[in-house]
């Protein structure tokens, strides 16, 4: 819900911070006093238009500040799909907007949008106002709600299911169905790439064996060098080797240790060390055994590391890609040669999904029709009860191409008056009418409704007496699923509020100053008895008034 709204240099307003209640809040007061500025600063919060001329004068900006608490779990899941997370339970829209024009916008202090804000705002408020904000204006959104309310998610679940079905054999189709020249074309192509890859007669690994080959052909007559030193120098040559230095210190230290007890640890050691030292010199010699610089190897080895990195540039980066690409492309080339029995197998496939695929849709289609017809009569029902017993309401369901959503369009047409043809609900003119329809849908899509909060912008205008108080009781009636939000300049409807706030306006030394005022019981008294009776309330009316607020 709302839970308060700051709004700071904005048109007659110079400060205003607003508490609301998750309830029925009403805001009266004189006419010029500030009212739409509200509602122009939620809107300007809602991501929508707003002029720098309502940037108060002698102002270098205007700034508003909204705080969210409990929001729906939509709301919640938007607001986290564009990085924003909650502070604990809590989220904080703002706007500034600069006498240059610069708007900034933030959510929880980070960085927003304008797209961003207007499109989470969406998921938070709806204004209905005279003569615009109403989501049920667009046919293309009757569907949605009719969806929400009717009791069949198992049967739009089942027509989606098939619709995939349906719409992936299509493709696929479609795909077979490219000019007989494309596919020849593919064909030769994807056998000259197989054949390519098979003459290479490739296996896992065999690019890196090469190129560690590669790297000792390359160097074999510095290895061979080093090999035949670092032997000599162990074997020995001319002179005494390093192995036969070591088997004579161990020799001498063993005559010393039955002497010298202590070193029989050194000497053991120095032996594992002979040992080892030993071992090593053969293998050094195995190696150098081993090591053959054939030029025309390294011939062989290039050339087939070159082959390798050649395939590796056109089909992928390693030996295990390239085999997977071959793989790959044999699959498709099978599925083009067996073109004719694939396309005679898929056109029976899709002949059978479409077949379901519309019963699923005349499933679809009928329960929307059910439910749009009740939906229609319950709107009647409601417009009746707010004095309004000649509407009549028709839902106009038509065909259209099969879609993820299914075949239908449905617009629901109004007649607001006898004798006239039902509309579109856009194509009524008047705005008292208009806002009474509004309500009575939002009453019976209310449950269904996860946006909690509704402003309702003068809904009472062109009513009075008997269907301003209906229309009280009905936006009290909402009030107890949703917050409701209303600017009203009937007393009967604001006697039926549970918070009730006055917006005044006073001038000083020539500005202009908008006050909000949250009135107790004795203030509720007085204002709607002024509503009642303007300026100069008689006890007559302060009584009037009185019994109002308590027979609420």
């Amino acid at each position: 819900m709302l839970s308060n709204i700051y709004i700071e240099n904005v048109a007659v307003i110079e400060k205003a911070n607003i508490d609301f209640d998750n309830a029925f809040n009403i805001l009266t007061g004189e006419t010029g006093a500030g009212k739409s500025i509200i509602i122009d600063s939620i809107n300007a919060i809602m991501g929508q238009r707003m002029s720098r001329d309502l940037i108060r004068t002698g102002a270098k900006s205007s700034f508003i500040s909204a705080t969210f608490s409990d929001v729906s779990d939509a709301a919640k899941r938007v607001l986290e799909e564009c990085g924003y997370e909650d502070e604990d339970g809590i989220y904080i829209l703002q706007r500034q907007i600069t006498a240059s024009g610069k708007n900034t916008c933030k959510i929880n202090g980070r960085p927003a949008p304008m797209s961003v804000l207007k499109n989470v705002s969406s998921y938070l408020i709806n204004i209905y106002g005279q003569h615009e904000g109403y989501d049920f204006m667009t046919a293309d959104s009757h569907i949605k709600y009719i969806d929400a309310l009717g009791d069949y998610s198992d049967i739009i679940s089942d027509y989606k299911e098939k619709f995939e079905i349906f719409s992936g054999l299509r493709k696929k189709l479609n795909s077979l169905k490219d000019n007989i020249q494309d596919r020849e074309r593919k064909i030769d192509l994807l056998q000259y790439q197989i054949g390519e890859i098979e003459q290479a007669d490739l296996h896992e690994g065999e690019l890196e064996e090469l190129e560690a080959r590669r790297t000792l052909l390359n160097n074999g007559e510095r290895i061979k060098t080093g090999l035949a030193f670092s032997y000599a120098l162990l074997a020995g040559d001319d002179e005494e080797g390093a192995i036969s230095i070591l088997d004579n210190v161990c020799d001498t230290l063993d005559d010393i240790a039955e002497m010298y007890p202590d070193l029989k640890d050194v000497t053991s050691r120095l032996r594992s060390a002979y040992e080892e030292v030993n071992d090593c010199h053969y293998e050094i010699r195995d190696f150098l055994d081993e090591v053959d610089v054939d030029p025309r190897e390294l011939e062989e080895v290039e050339e087939r590391y070159d082959l390798i990195k050649d395939l590796s540039r056109k089909y992928g980066e390693t030996v295990g890609e390239i085999l997977d690409f071959c793989e790959a492309a044999q699959n498709e080339l099978d599925e083009l040669l067996e073109f004719d029995s694939n396309k005679e197998i898929l056109q029976t496939e899709y002949k059978q999904a479409m077949t379901k695929l519309v019963a699923a849709a005349k499933k679809l289609t009928a329960a929307r029709e059910k439910t749009a017809a009740d939906f229609a009569k319950a709107v009647m029902e409601e417009m009746r009860y707010l004095d309004m017993p000649n509407v009549v309401m028709v839902p106009s369901v038509t065909k259209c191409e099969y879609s993820i959503n299914g075949c239908d369009r449905l617009e629901f047409l109004i007649s607001a008056n006898p004798g006239e043809e039902p509309k579109p609900l856009s194509k009524i003119a008047s705005g008292g009418e208009l806002s009474r329809i509004m309500l009575a849908i939002k009453t019976i899509i209310a449950e269904k409704d996860e946006i909690a909060t509704l402003i309702f912008d003068e809904i009472d205008t062109g009513i009075s007496g008997s269907a301003a108080s209906k229309v009280g009781r009905k936006l009290r009636q909402l009030s107890s699923s949703h917050q409701v939000i209303c600017i009203t300049h009937q007393a009967q409807i604001a006697a039926l509020a549970d918070v009730h706030l006055f917006i005044s306006k006073s001038v000083s030394e020539g500005r202009t100053f908008t006050k909000i005022k949250q009135l107790d019981t004795e203030e509720r008294k007085y204002e709607i008895s002024r509503i009642i009776d303007g300026d100069s309330p008689s006890e007559l009316s302060l009584q009037h008034a009185e019994e109002m607020l308590n027979s609420k």
